[in-house]
């Protein structure tokens, strides 16, 4: 019986770490806005009256979405921890780089883990270095989506960052940006 309850107990323990994100470290923190949308809530909002093919667009990607993580600050001191952490991530993932820019002082940088086809994508990362003058943005989306229905969602959610995301939903994959920018 002991043994049993210990081997529930780990089966719930690592549940719970593997639903976890490496991310997650930066909720709650101060001087950090933080948006966090999970699988049930994506659930809920596509469940909502469809009148136009916009919004049915809208409806039918966020059935494929499991998690949206966004962190904001205009804190030096937290987009150093944010960029330390995402490119630790980067690192150890199986994720490849979808776009880089580096416009007006801001350095956009957006990651994908391909699924099944070039265009389908498993988890998407997106840091924007804003480098004090603006804000810095680090994103995480997963669940199982095309690349191109990207626009349809930084469109309805308002996200920051949506409209480097936009270009990068409408780009290549493989797309870097100029040459030699970081």
């Amino acid at each position: 019986m002991k043994n049993l309850i210990l081997t529930l107990v780990l089966l719930v323990s690592a549940n719970s770490l593997m639903a976890q994100s490496v991310f997650d470290k930066f909720e709650d923190q101060e001087k950090i806005k933080t948006v966090i949308v999970n699988k049930k809530m994506f659930s809920l909002l596509s469940k909502m009256e469809v009148k136009d093919k916009e919004t049915q667009q809208y409806v039918n990607l966020i059935k494929k979405l499991d998690n949206l993580k966004v962190f904001v600050t205009n804190s030096d001191l937290k987009a150093g921890e944010m960029k330390a952490t995402a490119d630790k991530y980067l690192k150890s993932s199986a994720m490849e780089e979808l776009m880089r820019v580096n416009e007006g002082g801001k350095s956009v940088k957006i990651y994908v883990k391909s699924g099944a086809t070039d265009s389908q994508v498993k988890e998407l990362l997106m840091f924007i270095d804003g480098s004090g003058k603006e804000e810095t943005v680090l994103m995480s989306l997963t669940g199982d989506f095309d690349l191109n229905e990207l626009s349809v969602l930084t469109d309805k959610m308002s996200l920051p960052g949506g409209a480097d995301l936009k270009k990068a939903s409408k780009g290549s994959k493989g797309a870097k940006g100029p040459k030699g920018s970081k």
